[in-house]
């Protein structure tokens, strides 16, 4: 998703929620400025690629 400035720093709290799940692209003058996303996101995608490799069977 991609955002201008002014546009997030009107909605801080909506874009600091959405950017759980997806990362936000903010804009100023038409460019890219910075990047909101979640720290643990590389956790999460590591995770749900492990979904239907382990046996069912497997306990921790």
């Amino acid at each position: 998703m991609s955002i201008t400035a002014t546009e997030f720093k009107s909605n801080l709290g909506k874009y600091l929620l959405l950017a759980a799940t997806e990362d936000i692209f903010i804009t100023r003058n038409g460019k890219v400025v910075a990047k909101l996303s979640n720290p643990n996101q590389d956790r999460v995608d590591i995770a749900r690629s492990l979904f239907g490799v382990l046996p069912a069977d497997m306990t921790f």
